[in-house]
């Protein structure tokens, strides 16, 4: 028990405050006050991966970039719940190819063949096929000759009777 007569309820661990959720009649959405008077803020719930757009990915940078005070631009990390690996990559981009570099992009690694090379593999592909009929069709002539000729039989005179 607590020592004159006060009924206080134990502070909470800061590794059991990760996932609180605050009420929004709180000033800021992130940041849950206790009656301890400690703040603890929230953190994303992990599993899901997030995605932000290129107008998010360029108002992040450029309040990056209106940071002035230490610990600013780390205090805004935490808020946005993003890497500064992240911020640097983002920056990067904006700094060598302006702000169609920020865009989302598909994920994974990039196809091996366009739309054109598939085509063209699909018609390389039919053209063997038909030569391989083609191929065949020749030989089956060839043996229709030797047949004829084995049986005397006279082709030539075939479409005339």
């Amino acid at each position: 028990m607590s020592q004159g007569g006060e009924n206080t309820e134990p502070v909470p661990k800061p590794s059991h405050l990760q996932s609180v959720q605050s009420t929004p009649a709180q000033a800021s959405p992130s940041v849950s006050a206790f009656p301890s008077g400690v703040d603890v803020e929230v953190k994303p719930k992990p599993g899901k991966r997030r995605t932000f757009t290129a107008a998010e990915k360029l108002r992040i940078v450029r309040e990056a970039a209106a940071c002035t005070e230490r610990g600013a631009i780390a205090a805004l990390l935490r808020r946005e719940g993003i890497y500064s690996s992240a911020l640097f990559g983002w920056r990067k981009q904006l700094q060598l190819h302006g702000t169609e570099a920020l865009g989302s992009r598909k994920a994974g690694r990039k196809p091996k063949f366009d739309a054109k090379d598939k085509r063209i593999a699909e018609l390389e592909k039919h053209a063997a096929r038909l030569e391989g009929k083609l191929s065949l069709a020749e030989k089956l002539l060839d043996l229709q000759k030797k047949v004829s000729a084995i049986l005397g039989i006279d082709l030539s005179n075939d479409g005339e009777r």
